[in-house]
Parts: C-alpha cells; sequence; structure tokens
C-alpha cells in the first residue's frame, strides 16, 4: 500500500511548479486530490495525472486570498470524496523592488498570497480535521526571511517568516487534537515563479541569473519540483506522525556555506 492510500488531499498553487511536483508526489503515493488554483489550466495539470496514476482528482478555480472561496474548495473536497485529512498550503507570490519603491499595493499583494491565503486554508480545512479525529497541514515557508535574504525581498520575506509563527502556534493549538502542522523552507528549485524572478533581477540575460544561484548552492543546482512533492508527501503522511511545529529546510545545503571564498574546496 503506497503510504497516501484513502488519504485526501487539498493542494493550492497546483496548476503549475511546486503546486504540480506536490500534486504529482501525492498522486504517486495514492492520495485523493482536490487541486485548487487561481488558473483554469489546474484542469489540465490534474488530467495528466489522472492518466498517469490513475489518481482520483477534482479541481476547483480559487483565490486562497478569499475566504469564501476556500471555504467551498474545502466543501468540494469533502463532498467529492468524505473527508479532508491533508492540506498543502503552497500557494505564493514573490515580486521583487527596492524598498523605498515598493509600494503598499506590491506588499498587500503578498499579504493577501502569502500570510492570509494560508490562514485561509487553515480556516477552511481545520472544521473538517476537527469533526474526523485528526489531519495533517504543510506550510510552504521558504529561508527567506526566517534563515536569509536578498535585496528587493521586504514583502516576500515578511510574509515567508510570519509562516513560520503560523506553524508554530497551529501546531502546539492543535497538537491534543491530532492535527500536526510543519512548515518546509525551501531554497530555490527551478519555477515559473523563480523564473520570473531571474527575469526582473536580469532582464537581459535571465538564464545567467538562474545559473548563478546555482553556483552558490553546494549541490550546484536547484531543487525539482517533484523533490518538495516528496518532502510534502512524507510530511503530510502517518510516517511524519511524531513530527509537527517543525522547520524542515530543503535547499541543497544553500544556507550553509559562511563564505563563497574561505575553505579548502
Amino acid at each position: 500500500m503506497a503510504k497516501l492510500t484513502g488519504k485526501v488531499a487539498l493542494i493550492t498553487g497546483a496548476a503549475v511548479g511546486l503546486g504540480e511536483g506536490i500534486a504529482t508526489a501525492y498522486a504517486k503515493y495514492g492520495a485523493k486530490l482536490c487541486m485548487v488554483d487561481l488558473s483554469p489550466e489546474v484542469e489540465k495539470t490534474a488530467e495528466k495525472l489522472r492518466k498517469e496514476y490513475n489518481a482520483e482528482i477534482v479541481t476547483c478555480v480559487a483565490n486562497v486570498a478569499d475566504p469564501e472561496q476556500m471555504k467551498a474548495a474545502a466543501a468540494k473536497a469533502a463532498e467529492a470524496f468524505g473527508e479532508v485529512n491533508i492540506a498543502c498550503c503552497n500557494a505564493g507570490v514573490c515580486r521583487l523592488a527596492p524598498f523605498e519603491e515598493m509600494t503598499d499595493a506590491v506588499r498587500d499583494f503578498h499579504i493577501d498570497v502569502n500570510i492570509k491565503g494560508v490562514w485561509n486554508t487553515c480556516k477552511a480545512v481545520i472544521p473538517y480535521m476537527l469533526k474526523q479525529g485528526g489531519g495533517s497541514i504543510v506550510i510552504a515557508s521558504s529561508v527567506t526571511g526566517d534563515i536569509v535574504a536578498d535585496a528587493g525581498e521586504a514583502a516576500y520575506a515578511m510574509t515567508k517568516a510570519a509562516l513560520v509563527g503560523l506553524t508554530k502556534c497551529l501546531a502546539v493549538e492543535y497538537a491534543n487534537r491530532n492535527i500536526r502542522v510543519n512548515c518546509s523552507q525551501l531554497g530555490y528549485a527551478r519555477t515559473p515563479m523563480v523564473e520570473k524572478m531571474a527575469l526582473e533581477s536580469n532582464p537581459e540575460d535571465p538564464e545567467s541569473a538562474i545559473n548563478d544561484i546555482a553556483r552558490g548552492v553546494p549541490m550546484k543546482r536547484l531543487a525539482k519540483p517533484i523533490e518538495v512533492g516528496e518532502l510534502f508527501a512524507f510530511l503530510g503522511s502517518d510516517e511524519a506522525s511524531y513530527l509537527t511545529g517543525s522547520q524542515v529546510v530543503i535547499d541543497g545545503g544553500s544556507t550553509l556555506p559562511e563564505t563563497m571564498s574561505i575553505g579548502t574546496n
């Protein structure tokens, strides 16, 4: 039996990038999925996974920043499959700008999606988890904000760091009711969002920006979305039954080097 067989997972930001990697891992391990995304393209991704893994999947076009839309998404998952066992709070955004030029609208966009989006998703699924006696929530934080930061990432760093605090508080609050809450802290993966950041960083040669990221990682590459999906699958599964409130760094070692010039390598 696959480790997620019989589990029902709601995944946000599921159309492309990390969300597609997470959904792929969950489908591979036998979960039933409710794939949520702002883009209608989520249905194309779902159809691909249905064909490849014979997965049971419903999709929902919804904005995580809207609490009513997330309640409807959770209700759709419960109606289709009877319960909601796991929530993967993956949807997120990043827009780069110098702090003195960053508008309040851009700041609020990050808050609405990165913080309120996770808040709304948790609010939507927790009632089902309490009713059925437990569940697991996996939140996509980042090494950015809590551990490291780059110039121009003030809004992103602020919002991703906030998710660490939310993870810890929810983990404590629901531990005695059998709901586990953990967060991933990703470095860089090759995703559409990172490609957009590279374009913002170096409009003339965005690929060189991505290559520069890889050079700063001890493993000399960015993560693949499926590798992040495997972590989400573990944290959502019963194999992680004694993990809650954890921050799991998945960054190829990029936060480890003290310098890029001192040492024997």
